[in-house]
């Protein structure tokens, strides 16, 4: 079969580039220890309020220095609305939804989430410098979600 050169030329880049792309998941996913940001674990959003640890969300210290933020998203809100943890505080944000998708993320970190009623989502960082950092909802979630955020204050003991 007759192929002119300049198609073997395309055909031989494409392979490569598609190569590339292939090798770059794969270090990215087996070198690096990329992984999906969620966990299978799932509740019934009717019952949000009444499942353990989400029927009082907030702080569990789990270790030193190491603390569990069980958190609910809702229309327009987060509970708890404010979470005070110590500098140099690895916390591991477990967020599920009552109502509606919404988002959970805490701008100049690695926690972004999104938050589909019922389904657990995890997330974890170690706030290394003080100071208050926002959680916002990124998902448009009605008319009031440009309301809708939480505050972490970072310094001081664990509330």
């Amino acid at each position: 079969m007759y192929m002119p050169r300049s198609e073997k030329v395309w055909i031989t880049i494409g392979g490569v580039v598609l190569a590339a792309f292939f090798a770059t998941v794969a270090i990215d996913a087996f070198v690096m220890g990329a992984t999906p940001p969620s966990d299978p674990k799932m509740i019934d959003p009717a019952k949000v309020s009444t499942t353990p640890p989400f029927d009082k969300p907030g702080l569990v210290q789990v270790g030193p220095k190491e603390y569990d933020a069980n958190m609910t998203a809702f229309t327009f809100g987060f509970g708890p609305n404010v979470l005070n943890v110590p500098v140099g505080a690895k916390v591991n944000f477990h967020v599920t939804s009552k109502d509606v998708v919404h988002g959970f993320e805490i701008p100049g970190t690695d926690v972004n989430m999104m938050i589909d009623p019922g389904f657990v989502n995890s997330a974890s960082h170690t706030f290394d410098k003080p100071g208050k950092y926002l959680i916002l909802c990124n998902e448009y979630c009605g008319a009031g979600h440009q309301l809708m955020m939480a505050t972490i204050i970072v310094g001081g003991d664990a509330k």
